[in-house]
């Protein structure tokens, strides 16, 4: 991989640098590598090696991502890379994480003009997923900008571990962050992923007042799925604004763990608990299951979804086409 020149960070004594790209704050060694396995000092510089190395590359349904309440029924070309600052021992990404896939190079304006090229294919814009975006920040950024002038949006999916400068510097270029709150425990944090809670919790805050936000929490058998747990997550969330999606996604084996695969019941039971907060709760990785949403005051169909099929069928210029009543969606089309 070839170096490119990172941002956030400083020197320190005897040729070390201090990376304050994420929490993690690493202090490197000439030669050394961050825990993100991307970014490395040489000779007292920062650097970063995945600067437009493409690990995967596909246009997706928005709602893989997912974004439930942001352009339904679009598509979006989606990037990633290699490397990731957290080490979650259920990882289902792992292989692009650690770099053990093949990789394409391409620099931020060929990206867009992929993305321009296949708008007619109900193309909206660049989702920055599969891996961290957050430690690929110097291409997204770029990316994103370029993005930006040629009316295509962004979208982030991402952990949510990063400092809050640069996530600022950022967000004025995204439209949407899907962010991955793994648990509300700090302990949960600290032993299964190597991080902590309290910046996620901070990231979330603070792009709630910018972009378009939805969570995504996957549960795991007990681990984090306790109904206890649910409530405070769920809670929480509400206190910011009941009208942030939330995604309850279904555990299945992978890399260190091997537990069975999140019961039924209890994903149908974590929707009851966290609906007691919020409006707008889905199931993911769970096959056929009611994830439509509804108008909350009138209980009118507003989006029907199959599949990766979404219908739009009950918003009309913004509004619920039953009761007048205002809709918590992003988009065009109808909405």
């Amino acid at each position: 991989m070839d170096r490119h020149e990172a941002r956030f960070w400083e020197k320190q004594e005897q040729s070390k640098v201090r990376c304050l790209l994420c929490p993690h704050r690493c202090v490197l060694d000439n030669g050394k590598n961050g825990i993100c396995r991307v970014r490395v000092n040489q000779n007292g510089m920062l650097y970063t090696l995945n600067y437009g190395e493409i690990g995967a590359l596909a246009l997706d349904p928005i709602e893989k991502k997912p974004l439930y309440h942001f352009y339904p029924g679009m598509a979006i070309l989606s990037v990633g890379t290699v490397g990731c600052n957290l080490s979650c021992g259920f990882c289902q990404n792992y292989e692009l994480v650690v770099g053990d896939v093949p990789r394409r190079r391409l620099d931020p304006e060929e990206v867009v003009q992929l993305a321009e090229e296949v708008r007619s294919r109900g193309n909206i814009g660049i989702a920055y997923t599969y891996s961290e975006p957050l430690v690929w920040y110097e291409f997204v950024a770029d990316t994103a900008r370029l993005a930006r002038k040629r009316a295509l949006k962004n979208v982030l999916v991402t952990n949510g571990f990063v400092e809050e400068e640069p996530l600022l510097d950022l967000l004025p270029y995204v439209d949407a962050v899907n962010i991955d709150l793994k648990s509300f425990k700090d302990e949960f944090y600290r032993k299964t992923c190597k991080g902590r809670l309290a910046p996620v919790m901070r990231t979330i805050e603070i792009c709630s007042r910018r972009t378009h936000v939805e969570v995504t929490t996957l549960l795991i058998p007990g681990l984090n799925d306790s109904p206890e747990e649910i409530s405070q997550l769920a809670g929480w969330l509400a206190s910011i604004s009941p009208d942030i999606v939330l995604h309850l996604s279904r555990y299945h084996p992978a890399r260190e763990f091997n537990l069975p695969p999140t019961p039924a019941t209890t994903m149908h039971q974590a929707r009851e608990t966290a609906r007691q907060y919020l409006k707008h709760v889905y199931l993911g990785n769970l096959g056929s299951v009611d994830n439509n949403t509804y108008c909350r005051d009138c209980g009118n169909l507003l989006v029907e979804r199959s599949g990766y099929y979404t219908g739009i069928k009950g918003v009309r210029e913004g509004k619920c086409s039953g009761c007048g009543g205002s809709v918590p969606i992003v988009g065009d089309q109808n909405v």
